[in-house]
C-alpha cells in the first residue's frame, strides 16, 4: 500500500538520534578542522555498480584538489567515506558519524529512500548534502534546501520516454518498477508526462525493493503482464532486480516479436561497467531500449577515460555516474575555496534546542552541531559555475541542472548502438544536443528523430504496441437476425458468421484505432421474422438475460 510516510520517517529519525548519541559520548564546540583538514563525508553502498566507481572517482578529485595547495588556502580536503552496504540503517549511522565530527559537506547518500531521511538532519545542521544518484523528483529544494541533486532527476528520465512513446505512436505503456521512493516516485511523473501527450500507464507492476524482490514475485507480476494488451514495457528499478526481470521474461518468451522494452539509466551503468557482459545477461536483453546520462565530449574527459583503467586497476568500467562523482567533489571544492576567499572559517556551534532536550543528562544531543557558515557553503554551490568532465555545470533558477540530457541507446546481439538523444531543450535528435543549444528550440514532431532500431526478436519494424488481451472484456454487440434488408446485416444459414455492409464498415473502423478492441456478434431474433427493437432494448435495459441461438450459454446485453 502507497502513503504518505512522512509521520514514520520523522519516528524513525527521532528513534535514530537517540540510539547513536546514547552511544557516543564526544562534545563537539566547533573549532576549526584540526591541522588544516576540510572534512567530508561520503555515504554510498560501495559494492554496487556505482558505489565502486564513484569511490575510485572521488578519490581521483580528491587527489587532484590536493595537489594545487592554493585552491583551499593551503587546506587538505579529506573525503571520509562509509560504505551504508544496502542498509538505511547504516547509512543514517554513518551520517550521524560525519555530523559529529565537524563536516562541512556530505556526498551521498545513494538512494532517494535515505535522502528523504538525512535531508531533514541537513537541515536542521546546515550541512550541504549532494548527491549524483539520488534522483528521485521528489526532493524539492524548498523542503530540503540543503539537499541538492548534481545530476538530472528523474523528471527529465521520464521526459525522455514519454516523448519516446509518443514518437513511437503508442499509446499506453505497462511499468515495472520497485517500490520505493525513487522508483515509484519517477513512475508517477511518467504517468503526468505520458498525459500530456495522450497517452497513459495501463498498469504498474510494483516489485519490493531491490534486494529483496524474488523470482517468485517478478512471475507473478509477468506472467498478468502477459494477459494485458500493451505490449510497450517501462522497466525503472536498480540492477539486481531489473537483471532479474530480464531473466524471467526471457523465459516467459517476452523478448520476442511484438514487445518493446524501454529501460531506465540503470542498465547502461551496468553496460558500461561490465566488460564483457556474461552470455545469459547479454541474451536477455537484445533489442533493449535504454537511456544513459549524456557528457558532451571533451579533452578533459578523453584524458580522464583513458586514465581510468590505472585508477580502477582494471576493477571496473567507467559510467556516467563516475563522471558526475569527480565534478560534484570540485563542485563543492570550489564552493569552499569562494567560501575561504570571502574570509570564513569553519565553525560549529550547540544547537541550544537540542541541548535542552537531555532528559536529565541521558542524551548527550550536543554531540551534533550547526555548521555556522552552512548557508554560505550552500549558497556557493548553488551560484558555482564551471567545466567539468560532464560538459558546463551549474545549477538553473530551480535547482535543476544545466541541460539535462540523455543517450539513447539499442542493445543489439553485437554489442550497443547508439540511436539518437534526449535533451530538455530539444528532444529527440540524431545529433549531440550541444550542437543545437546555439539554435532556436524547436520541439514540433517534425523534428523529432531517432535511427532505425532492432526491437526484440530481431525486427527493425516498429511493433504495433499491443495485442488482444487474453483478459480483457468483449464488446458484446447485438445484430438483427432479419428477413428483410439482408445486404446490410446478415448472419450465413448454419454458421457464425456475420456479413453485410453494416459489419464492413465497423471492421474497417476498428482496425484503424490503435488499440485492441475484442469484440463478439450476438444475433437478436429468430431468422423467420424481424425481431423487435422496442422488446431488444427493454430487455437490455431491465438487465434480463437473453439466450440466442448462436451463443453457447446466455449472455447479458449492454446497451452501446
Amino acid at each position: 500500500m502507497w502513503f504518505d510516510s512522512s509521520f514514520s520517517i520523522a519516528m524513525n529519525l527521532a528513534w535514530l538520534l537517540s540510539f547513536w548519541i546514547l552511544c557516543t559520548s564526544s562534545f563537539s564546540q566547533g573549532a576549526l578542522s584540526p591541522g588544516g583538514t576540510v572534512n567530508v563525508g561520503a555515504i554510498f553502498t560501495f559494492s554496487s555498480i556505482n558505489g565502486r566507481v564513484a569511490k575510485i572517482a572521488m578519490k581521483a578529485a580528491e587527489d587532484d584538489i590536493n595537489s594545487d595547495p592554493s585552491l583551499l588556502g593551503g587546506r587538505k580536503l579529506s573525503i571520509n567515506m562509509h560504505d551504508s552496504n544496502f542498509s538505511g540503517f547504516m547509512g543514517i549511522i554513518g551520517a550521524l558519524q560525519f555530523l559529529e565530527t565537524d563536516t562541512v559537506a556530505v556526498i551521498g547518500p545513494q538512494t532517494a529512500v535515505m535522502a528523504h531521511v538525512l535531508s531533514h538532519l541537513a537541515n536542521e545542521l546546515q550541512v550541504p548534502f549532494l548527491s549524483f544518484t539520488a534522483l528521485d523528483p521528489t526532493l524539492s529544494p524548498l523542503q530540503f534546501p540543503y539537499f541538492i541533486q548534481t545530476a538530472p532527476n528523474d523528471l527529465f528520465q521520464m521526459t525522455a520516454i514519454a516523448d519516446m512513446v509518443s514518437y513511437y505512436g503508442w499509446s499506453e505503456v505497462t511499468v515495472v518498477f520497485n517500490d520505493d521512493d525513487q522508483n515509484r516516485n519517477g513512475i508517477n511523473v511518467l504517468g503526468d508526462k505520458l498525459a500530456e501527450r495522450r497517452c497513459k500507464v495501463s498498469y504498474k507492476a510494483a516489485l519490493p525493493p531491490d534486494t529483496k524482490a524474488t523470482r517468485s514475485d517478478v512471475q507473478d507480476e509477468l506472467a498478468k503482464i502477459l494477459r494485458m494488451e500493451s505490449r510497450v514495457i517501462v522497466l525503472n528499478t536498480f540492477k539486481i532486480t531489473g537483471l532479474l526481470v530480464f531473466d524471467v521474461a526471457k523465459g516467459l518468451g517476452m523478448m520476442e516479436n511484438g514487445f518493446v522494452w524501454i529501460v531506465t539509466s540503470w542498465l547502461s551503468t551496468v553496460i558500461d561497467s561490465t566488460s564483457p557482459l556474461p552470455a545469459k545477461i547479454a541474451n536477455s536483453i537484445q533489442g533493449v531500449l535504454a537511456l544513459r546520462p549524456h557528457t558532451p565530449d571533451s579533452k578533459r574527459k578523453r584524458d580522464f577515460v583513458s586514465h581510468w583503467n590505472q585508477l580502477s586497476n582494471g576493477s571496473i568500467g567507467l559510467n556516467p555516474y563516475g563522471l558526475y562523482a569527480y565534478d560534484t567533489v570540485w563542485l563543492l571544492a570550489q564552493a569552499l575555496k569562494s567560501f575561504f576567499d570571502q574570509g570564513n572559517t569553519i565553525s560549529f556551534t550547540n544547537d541550544s534546542r537540542l541541548g535542552g532536550m537531555g532528559g536529565g543528562g541521558y542524551l548527550n544531543l550536543g554531540a551534533l552541531s550547526i555548521f555556522d557558515g552552512g548557508s554560505q557553503l550552500l549558497k556557493n554551490i548553488l551560484q558555482t559555475s564551471m567545466t567539468g568532465l560532464t560538459g558546463p555545470f551549474r545549477f538553473n533558477p530551480d535547482r535543476s541542472i544545466l541541460h539535462p540530457s540523455y543517450d539513447i541507446i539499442n542493445v543489439l546481439e553485437t554489442g550497443c548502438q547508439q540511436v539518437g538523444y534526449w535533451s530538455n531543450y530539444s528532444g529527440l535528435s540524431v545529433v549531440p544536443p550541444e550542437t543545437l543549444y546555439g539554435k532556436a528550440a524547436n520541439r514540433s514532431s517534425s523534428s523529432q528523430h531517432l535511427q532505425s532500431v532492432v526491437w526484440p526478436g530481431g525486427k527493425t519494424a516498429k511493433p504495433r504496441g499491443w495485442v488482444f488481451p487474453n483478459n480483457g472484456k468483449e464488446l458484446q454487440i447485438g445484430i438483427p437476425d432479419r428477413v428483410s434488408y439482408r445486404d446490410f446485416v446478415s448472419i450465413v444459414n448454419g454458421t457464425n458468421v456475420v456479413q453485410g455492409y453494416c459489419i464492413d464498415v465497423f471492421l474497417a473502423a476498428i482496425k484503424l484505432l490503435p488499440y485492441a478492441v475484442p469484440h463478439k456478434f450476438i444475433p437478436y431474433g429468430d431468422g423467420h421474422k424481424n425481431p423487435s427493437y422496442y422488446d431488444l432494448v427493454y430487455k437490455i435495459t431491465t438487465g434480463v438475460q437473453l439466450p440466442f441461438p448462436f451463443a453457447n450459454t446466455p449472455r447479458r446485453f449492454t446497451l452501446i
